[in-house]
Order: structure tokens, then sequence, then C-alpha cells
């Protein structure tokens, strides 16, 4: 009688060691085709040819196209892993400059310093009339409100000098700006951006890409950044 081998015992989930992986990476880059193997082949292919039956010019032209492309891929991806990291260093180095300047942000908060003002923008694609800059606490109530009248079509930069409507100096921290007018005879709430101190920048990497760490806001990602200024 023929005996069956019984191997429910063995132990398939053992880990491979260190050496056993390099030696399986080795014996995998062994096995796959390089230009050298593929032209070896294809001198094997010509020479061992039926002479009645020869390699049809247009199919020989193919097989060499097929592999020039895949290889063209592939070092083509080892390429574009190269461009990715110099324009990671690239915009690495060049957000470090920004360091200690502002940026105007996409958002209507900002932070007030313990000495100095906070600015920012409106942006208008026709001007409005009768213009006014509503500066709220983390409340949400109106400490001061600021008039700037008529604005032309574009941006138009404004600054808050940290008082309130009591002319007392107004705590330290977050604040939102709202700005109102009106444009086209009705009143509507106008687009507002802010500036914002960098005090760092995280070089993120993969995915994370960098940001600007912006004093009292946190970080922001450096296409974020609408515009620079190093004195508002």
């Amino acid at each position: 009688m023929t005996s069956i081998n019984n191997y429910s015992s063995l132990n398939l989930t053992v880990p491979l060691t260190e050496e056993q992986i390099a030696a399986n990476k080795e014996i995998d880059s062994k096995q796959q085709l390089q230009q050298e193997d593929f032209f070896s082949l294809l001198s094997q292919q010509l020479a061992y040819q039926d002479p009645f039956k020869p390699v049809d010019n247009a199919e020989m032209i193919s097989q060499m196209t097929s592999f020039t492309t895949a290889d063209g891929i592939a070092e083509m991806g080892t390429e574009l892993s190269g461009l990715t990291e110099v324009l990671t260093s690239s915009q690495a180095l060049e957000a470090s400059s920004l360091v200690g300047k502002k940026v105007l942000i996409p958002s209507n908060q900002g932070y007030l310093p313990e000495t100095g003002e906070l600015s920012g923008s409106i942006s208008s694609t026709t001007g409005a009339y009768g213009v006014t800059v509503s500066v709220e606490d983390a409340k949400g109530a109106v400490i001061r409100t600021i008039k700037l009248d008529d604005i032309g079509a574009g941006n138009q930069r404004f600054s808050w000098d940290g008082l309130d409507s009591q002319g007392e100096r107004a705590a330290e921290g977050q604040y939102t700006l709202k700005a109102h007018g009106t444009v086209n005879g009705k009143g509507e709430e106008l687009t507002t951006a802010t500036y914002a101190h960098v005090q760092s920048v995280s070089l993120g990497g993969g995915q994370a890409g960098v940001s600007l760490n912006l004093q009292g806001l946190g970080g922001i990602k450096l296409s974020d950044a609408i515009e620079v200024a190093e004195n508002i």
C-alpha cells in the first residue's frame, strides 16, 4: 500500500531570515531578462530559424519595439523618481526663504500679535462701494469696524491696528475679519484673506509635501500661499 506523507505538522508560517530574503531577491534579480538577454535570444532565434521559413521582418521589429518600450518605461520610472526628489528639494529651499516673512493665506482668520497689527486683503472682481471690515473676537463679537469706503476691482489691502472700538489694545490671539460692501446695488460679503507670519517650515516627505508653520494659526501647504510680503 502506498503511504501518504502527512504535512499537517509542518509550520509554514515561520518568517524568513534576513539572509533568506536577501538570497531570494538575488535570485529574482537574476531571473529578470535584461537587454543583453533579449538580444542573445534574438541571435539564437535567427541562428536556428528554418531557412525555408525565415522570421518575418515585421515580426522581428515588433519584438524589438515591444522590449525597447518596456525597457524605456522602466527607465522613465527611475528618472521620474529622481526628478521628484529634485523638485521636493527645490521646493524645500524655496520655502525656507519665507521664514520671517508674511504670506497671504485664503482665510479670513488672522492672528494679532502682542504688538503690531493684523493685515488683510479684499478681493473683488467688479469693485465695491461703502466697504467696511468687521473685526470679530473668538466669541463672534464685533470689537471694531474699519471703514474703507469705495474700492476698485482686484485686491485691496487693509490693516487693523489692534485697537478695539474703545481705543484699547485687543488681546493677542485669533480674530476673524469680515468685509461687506455694495456690489451692483446689493450688499454682500466680500472675499477676505489675511497675512500671516511664517515661523518655520516643515519638510514633509511623500504626499505630505512642504508646509509653512504660521504664528498662531498652525500649518498650511506651501501651494496654498497666495502672496509673499516682507513687511505689511
